[in-house]
């Protein structure tokens, strides 16, 4: 039940935001900017952390759950090292994942020759 819980929740989040980019004239970049600003709102009111324990990898892995991350880290850096902590707190509890996605972007780019668009 958990798989079909977080396939329908990430399903549901990619609808709404495949509804906004055909609905609007926001560019990409725009909609990604917001997904992860929306996800550290949402986790700074308390709304996203027992979303994304109920909905699990659904909530977790897209955009929001970045900027739920980002959140987190945040508050913890703020309680650990006071001010200097807003700004590194977000990049130490993020840092794995920005890590691994750009490795196995270096390994994808590798293993399949990319090419640029005519």
């Amino acid at each position: 039940m958990d798989y079909v819980k977080a396939f329908v929740t990430g399903g549901l989040i990619c609808l709404v935001v495949q509804a906004v980019m055909d609905n609007t004239k926001l560019m990409p970049g725009r909609i990604m900017v917001g997904l992860v600003v929306t996800g550290g709102i949402l986790g700074f009111l308390g709304i996203y952390e027992p979303f994304a324990q109920w909905a699990g990898a659904g909530a977790s892995v897209p955009l929001l759950g970045f900027g739920n991350s980002l959140w987190k880290g945040v508050k913890e850096g703020m309680a650990e090292e006071g001010l200097l902590g807003l700004f590194k707190g977000g990049f130490t509890a993020t840092a794995g994942g920005i890590c691994g996605a750009l490795v196995f972007a270096y390994l994808a780019a590798l293993i399949f020759k990319p090419k640029m668009k005519d």
